[in-house]
């Protein structure tokens, strides 16, 4: 790397500017998982295992990591990107729309660029953005007045900027994207206002759209039938949390968030295809190969924008291409992800909206009385926080709220579409946090709950007195870090679930760990408020 002079130049701010070359090619990202130093995509792989084969920290030495660098978040509130490390720097977005270029062995900045947003933007919970993608020496961010951005790498400037949709309208783009071939592929979010959800495919050197999925039909195209009146124009089905793709299938899967209006299903009578789904769509095209819709015509907001987690398993005795999917609604999937059939499903929390699945994988409703709460609440068993699988463990983690319950009453409005209020009673503690954290556990907790995929049974679970809204990374080293709104880090046991080590960070955890290397040393690096934390081993 090249020392140049620190520059000011516009929305561009370079302190102790190097050149950087980062050259990440498809086929680089086609292979992560065989350079395990860097994190070269927003869940690690395209199989979105958040695994990485580093395994110089593990059991015997967990307890010896300690803060090696902190970063700072300039704009106060909850940080949930996920940063990516190639060769050595570590690119990731900072609220609402900031790119930095970072050191990743000792956190000095190199280039930060900011984005301006129009003022006009609108999204329903917080000024959020998840990081950023990479293809060759360009970054690609969403920003919340609905713009995909690419920037150069190795300095910071902007390239090209495109509009996605209307900001005007509600659009907003939150999602990291994710690369696939020469293509920069994202999502849109603004359910809550009336949006026409979708997933758009744009070309990596130019930002010109190359294919756009409707998640909500249009009149005359399949699934229309699944909505009543005009009701699918403002039928939402946002997409804010990254995709998988098989490169052997072409097929890039992902999650679709909840209908408009929200808790009101009458005002949208059917299923509301595809909403509450997962959808794999062809990579070159946008064609729908399959969908899967796990809450028909959702009256509860059980977005499924979770992260569709890829695995090989035995099932049955035959080596299957799997899908594993914790969902909202509080059950745990495996699909065959080639044609999306129905492999089992079974509750990893409490769930009582519905009682069992017919032999197509269709849940059977079972609303409750008015008056009485339905679990999960409205917040979900599960909700964006990124689950882990691991190939070593044979398990699937997910960051669960358990014994969470929310009481709904139908109130015909707009987009919003009706009023819950969080068990046990009105005066229970918010779901976001005061200064004085006042949660109580006969309201719900956290909880990181190992699955066996194979039986779709617990094999342990670690719980937490506070919710969580951390991600959950694993590791080669049989480890498995998170944390939640308490502030603390944990490591794990992946196998056991035995605390190995914990660090009180003070603010909540809201995204994923994520780990690589340099010179040989292991790091691992997780957002705590709006701070930057990364260790390794103590020397």
């Amino acid at each position: 790397m090249k020392k140049s002079a620190c520059v000011v130049l516009g929305v561009l701010v370079l302190a102790a500017s190097y050149r950087l070359d980062a050259q990440v090619t498809y086929d680089r990202i086609l292979r992560a998982a065989d350079e395990p130093q860097n994190w070269l995509t927003y869940s690690g792989t395209y199989m979105s295992q958040r695994y990485s084969p580093l395994r110089q920290i593990d059991a015997s030495n967990a307890k010896n990591l300690e803060i090696k660098w902190m970063m700072q978040n300039q704009v106060f509130g909850p940080w949930e990107t996920t940063p990516l490390v190639v060769d050595g720097v570590m690119y990731l977005t900072q609220r609402p729309n900031d790119v930095i270029a970072l050191d990743a062995k000792t956190g000095r900045m190199f280039w930060m660029y900011r984005y301006t947003n129009s003022g006009r933007q609108t999204v329903c919970c917080g000024a959020e953005n998840r990081g950023v993608a990479i293809l060759g020496d360009t970054l690609f961010m969403g920003t919340l007045d609905a713009h995909l951005v690419a920037i150069d790498a190795k300095n910071g400037k902007p390239l090209w900027n495109v509009q996605v949709a209307d900001d005007k309208a509600a659009y907003s783009v939150t999602v990291s994207p994710l690369v696939v071939k020469d293509k920069v592929i994202i999502g849109v979010g603004g359910a809550e206002y009336g949006i026409r959800g979708f997933v758009a495919a744009h070309d990596a050197k130019t930002g010109r759209e190359l294919w756009r999925f409707y998640t909500i039909p249009g009149k005359g195209e399949p699934g229309i039938e699944t909505w009543s009146g005009d009701a699918h124009e403002h039928g939402g089905g946002s997409i804010w949390v990254t995709g998988s793709y098989d490169p052997a299938l072409n097929l890039t899967y992902w999650g679709v968030g909840n209908p408009g209006p929200d808790y009101n299903p009458d005002q949208r009578k059917g299923d509301n295809l595809y909403t509450d789904s997962v959808v794999a769509l062809d990579a070159d095209t946008g064609k729908l190969k399959w969908h899967y819709q796990f809450t028909p015509n959702d009256p509860y907001d059980y977005d499924s924008v979770q992260v569709p987690v890829l695995a090989d398993l035995m099932w049955k005795g035959t080596l299957t291409k799997a899908m594993l999917f914790a969902n909202r609604n509080g059950n745990f999937y495996v699909l065959d992800r080639e044609n999306g059939h129905f492999l089992s499903g079974a509750p990893f929390v409490k769930v009582n909206w519905m009682s069992s699945f017919d032999e197509g994988g269709r849940p059977i409703l079972t609303p409750q009385p008015p008056g009485t709460s339905t679990y999960p609440g409205n917040q979900g068993g599960t909700n964006w926080y990124s689950p882990s699988f691991s190939p070593r463990t044979g398990l699937f983690y997910v960051s669960a709220w358990e014994n969470y319950g929310s009481v709904y009453r139908k109130e015909a409005t707009p987009y919003g579409g009706g009023f819950q209020v969080t068990m046990p009673n009105p005066d229970a503690p918010a779901m976001r946090r005061n200064p004085i954290n006042d949660w109580t556990d006969v309201v719900g907790r956290g909880a990181v709950i190992a699955i066996d995929p194979r039986t779709s049974q617990p094999k342990w679970k670690f719980q937490m007195y506070d919710v969580t809204d951390g991600g959950i990374l694993t590791t080669a080293g049989d480890l498995l870090f998170t944390g939640g709104r308490e502030g603390y880090f944990h490591a794990l046991d992946a196998r056991t679930g035995a605390v190995l080590w914990k660090a009180s960070l003070g603010g909540a955890i809201m995204n994923g760990p994520m780990t690589y290397s340099i010179d040989g040393k292991q790091y691992v690096t997780v957002n705590s408020g709006n701070v930057l934390v990364t260790f390794a081993l103590r020397e």
